[in-house]
C-alpha cells in the first residue's frame, strides 16, 4: 500500500498507536511478525477515500473488519488506562449488516459511546487520522473520567 511510503517519522509518537501496536503484538503468539515494522502492522487500518469510493453502499462486513474495528476499541481502552490508571473494557455489538454499537465501560461509568455504521468501509485516510481519531476517543473518555471520579473507580 502506498500508506507505508507516505509514513512520516513522528506518526508513531501517538500513545494511541503505541498502544494499538503493542496490542497486535502482544496477539503474535507464534512471532510471525516479529520482524514487521510498526507500519506495516497496521496498514488494514488505512482505507484511503478511493478505496471507500470502490466500496459498494451497503454490505456486510467480513471477519478482518470487525476483528479491526474491536482492535481500534480495545488499544482506544488500554491508552485509558494508561492515562489514569483505570481499566477500560470496550463491549461492542454489530448486526450482520454492519451497524451496532461501541461503549467503553470504567467502572459503572460509560466513558465513551460510539454509534457504529458502515463497518465493512472501517478505515482511515492515514496514519496521522488514525492515530487523531483514537486520541479524540482516550480524550472523550479521560474527561468523563476526570468529571466522574467517583462513578469511574467503583
Amino acid at each position: 500500500m502506498t500508506a507505508l511510503a507516505e509514513t512520516p517519522a513522528d506518526a508513531f509518537d501517538s500513545p494511541f498507536l503505541q498502544s494499538l501496536v503493542s496490542l497486535i503484538r502482544a496477539e503474535d503468539s507464534y512471532g510471525a511478525w516479529e520482524k514487521r515494522s510498526d507500519a506495516r502492522l497496521i496498514e488494514d487500518f488505512i482505507v484511503t477515500r478511493a478505496e471507500k469510493r470502490a466500496m459498494p453502499m451497503m454490505a456486510d462486513p467480513d471477519p478482518d473488519t470487525i476483528d479491526r474495528v474491536e482492535k481500534f476499541y480495545k488499544a482506544v481502552g488500554l491508552t485509558i488506562e494508561k492515562r489514569c490508571g483505570l481499566m477500560a473494557s470496550p463491549m461492542m455489538k454489530i448486526s450482520h449488516e454492519g451497524f451496532g454499537r461501541v461503549v467503553l465501560l470504567v467502572g459503572r461509568l460509560v466513558a465513551f459511546s460510539k454509534s457504529l455504521r458502515d463497518v465493512h468501509r472501517f478505515g482511515f485516510e492515514d496514519f496521522e487520522t488514525l492515530a487523531a481519531e483514537g486520541m479524540k476517543a482516550v480524550d472523550q473518555a479521560i474527561a468523563l473520567i476526570e468529571t466522574h471520579p467517583d462513578v469511574a473507580k467503583i
